[in-house]
């Protein structure tokens, strides 16, 4: 049963907790009945960076000068936490993009300071420093620090446009200077215009319409931000261009003889890891 009285330790946390919290009064202070909107942006600026170094620098001093050795390790990690539901706090009212991460930094400092708080009144013989559950194994930190970067690599999207972009340049690029050389379909039968093409994207690649569509396949994922489906789409993709790749060549050989062999070996397919068709010597 919970005690009467809150042990030491939940009072230390709860002093401390309420203290990191107050990093939210730092951009009032400056500018007292500001919008939520300024103070996110004051505190995104230098200056804002700076008060909030500050502060926490201040208020980490103080616990050190206040508490000592174990109390003082309770005090650090329930000040960090109030500040980090300080910080979420600001981002939820904050008209921003990272108003969701806001919510998210609430909720997650939130819980591991109510674990601690909750297990202080209720059973504060069982208390310690685990019960704030900031480390309780290798595969939760590594998951929630997966999750923060996902979050934050925004900015692989405009990676993700840049690839489908120039896969779809490089594959159209490579299909009118083919010109009525190119089919979708792969030839059995040489046309009486079919010619060997090695000028222009050919050049640089033998398989140049595959990279480009490669490439664009991929990057509509990384536009997506879907880490599953990158991983997929680049295994099946590389696995059709494979054996497109060879299945096409043999019937290039078949076509012009020395003159692709010679082509082979001069220009690489373009494809990771993928040789093309091979030829005995």
């Amino acid at each position: 049963m919970a005690g009467s009285k809150l042990v030491l330790e939940g009072r230390i946390s709860i002093i401390s907790f309420i203290s990191g919290f107050g990093v939210i009064i730092i951009p009032l202070l400056v500018k007292f009945g500001s919008h939520i909107d300024w103070i996110f942006d004051y505190l995104t600026e230098i200056n804002g960076k700076i008060a909030i170094a500050t502060y926490i620098t201040v208020i980490n001093g103080f616990l050190l000068v206040i508490y000592k050795g174990p109390l003082y390790k309770v005090a650090v990690r329930a000040c960090f936490l109030g500040f980090a539901f300080g910080c979420g706090l600001i981002l939820s009212f904050a008209d921003t993009t990272w108003t969701h991460f806001g919510w998210y930094m609430c909720s997650l400092s939130f819980f591991h300071y109510s674990e601690y708080l909750v297990t202080a009144i209720i059973n504060p013989r069982s208390l310690s420093l685990d019960s704030f559950l900031l480390n309780h194994s290798i595969e939760y930190t590594l998951a929630a620090v997966s999750s923060w970067m996902e979050f934050t690599l925004n900015w692989l999207c405009l990676v993700g446009l840049l690839m489908v972009l120039c896969g779809e340049a490089l594959r159209k690029a490579a299909m009118l200077t083919a010109g009525s050389n190119f089919n979708h379909i792969v030839q059995n039968e040489k046309a009486q215009s079919h010619v060997l093409v090695t000028t222009g994207v050919y050049a640089l690649f033998r398989h140049p319409s595959y990279v480009g569509w490669f490439y664009w396949s991929i990057g509509t994922q990384i536009m997506l931000c879907n880490p599953i489906c990158i991983l997929g789409y680049t295994v099946a993709s590389w696995r059709f261009f494979r054996e497109r790749i060879e299945e096409e060549e043999i019937s290039l050989i078949h076509f012009f003889g020395e003159d692709y062999i010679e082509y082979k070996k001069k220009v690489f397919t373009g494809l990771p890891f993928i040789s093309g068709i091979r030829v005995n010597s």
